[in-house]
């Protein structure tokens, strides 16, 4: 009998997701969640034109996705005043990480990021064979001067930070990130996650010269265009960095739907402005719910809150549990001390009313743990 001669590095791998999704938790607990605040996706949706959009193209699933999504490319290209030489479109930011760490991660290669920050990140740098070297929070923010000092310690090819953050919603200012740019190791690429940045102030996004040779920016349609289950993100760098994706990526990974209902979603700025509106109310009505509760909320440039649940990690994973068991779906930080928090995504009022309801016996349940 013949068996797959899986590579020595495969064979020490965990056969796991990052991140375990809604749907497995429904399975599990055999009943539907009332309200879905866990994945950070756009609960509000695509615009209405985007949606009308993706039904009259419908029609055109039968064909494949234009392999160099030059429309698409040409229009952001056009939105950001750049060249289309310049960007890359892959399956969402997460599908950009792992073709990134296909191109520059061997085994044995370091690689920074921060303690408790995107998982999927190190999911890909491990599966390439590298080595995650972590730092520490500081104040709930990533803290940028470590993760410097880290990457010249270690001589890592790649530092990875979000601004905004993921799990935590804070942000720094641009000047901050463009200071750290100015500041990297030789050879080595800053990867600027900015999945929220549609969300964030204005002076949140960095003013970088797209040709920087240190540094790669990735965006999506997943977050404030509402279009998660799209999968459509976009990388921006310098041409030569940019022209070594097509040695490696799926040239055929990106569907049609997608590639039409992003470019629709791109032209119509008015519908961001609206999600930008309601994200901004159901933060507040967030915060409003948590101080109700005696809690704090952090401040967030993202479509999430972070809720301070007051005590522990312990104490955080038992208000967790009561929520999920209430049918609410939300998630935590995985770190310590951010474990603190309860992590909620915006969402239409109606989920907000529910998680109003719900936190109160949570937070009685857990204190009676």
């Amino acid at each position: 009998m013949t068996h797959p001669r899986y590579t020595a590095l495969a064979q020490t791998l965990p056969a796991a997701v990052p991140f375990i999704g809604p749907e497995a938790q429904e399975r599990s607990r055999g009943a539907p969640f009332k309200a879905r605040l866990g994945a950070n996706e756009n609960g509000f949706g695509p615009s209405p034109l985007v949606l009308e959009t993706i039904k009259a193209h419908a029609h055109e699933a039968w064909m494949y996705g234009e392999p160099e999504s030059y429309d698409l490319r040409t229009a952001l290209a056009a939105h950001h005043g750049i060249g289309v030489q310049n960007i890359v479109v892959g399956e969402g930011i997460d599908g950009l990480l792992g073709y990134l760490a296909r191109l520059v991660i061997e085994q044995g290669d370091c690689v920074v990021t921060s303690e408790g920050a995107y998982p999927t990140f190190n999911y890909h740098v491990a599966g390439f064979g590298g080595v995650l070297q972590k730092v520490p929070y500081k104040n709930d923010h990533e803290d940028p001067d470590a993760l410097l000092a880290k990457a010249h310690e270690t001589g890592a090819k790649l530092i990875y930070l979000a601004n905004p953050d993921n799990p935590m919603g804070t942000w720094h200012e641009g000047r901050v990130i463009e200071q750290m740019a100015a500041n990297l190791p030789e050879g080595c690429l800053l990867v600027l996650d900015e999945a929220y940045v549609d969300l964030a102030p204005e002076s949140t996004a960095a003013e970088l010269p797209i040709d920087h040779p240190g540094v790669i920016r990735m965006r999506t349609f997943s977050k404030g265009y509402g279009l998660a289950g799209m999968r459509v993100g976009y990388a921006m760098g310098a041409p030569d960095l940019i022209r070594a994706f097509e040695k490696i990526r799926n040239h055929f990974g990106m569907n049609r739907l997608a590639q039409i209902a992003a470019l629709a979603a791109l032209k119509d700025q008015a519908g961001l402005r609206n999600i930008q509106a309601q994200v901004e109310r159901s933060k507040q009505h967030i915060a409003a719910i948590a101080q109700e509760n005696g809690l704090s909320a952090l401040p967030s440039a993202s479509n999430f809150v972070a809720v301070d649940c007051g005590k522990d990690g312990t104490f955080a994973r038992a208000v967790l549990a009561s929520l999920i068991a209430q049918g609410i779906f939300v998630r935590m930080p995985f770190a310590a001390p951010q474990d603190r928090c309860v992590r909620i995504s915006c969402g239409p009022e109606a989920e907000m009313d529910l998680v109003a309801n719900a936190l109160p016996v949570a937070l009685q349940s857990a204190g009676n743990t």
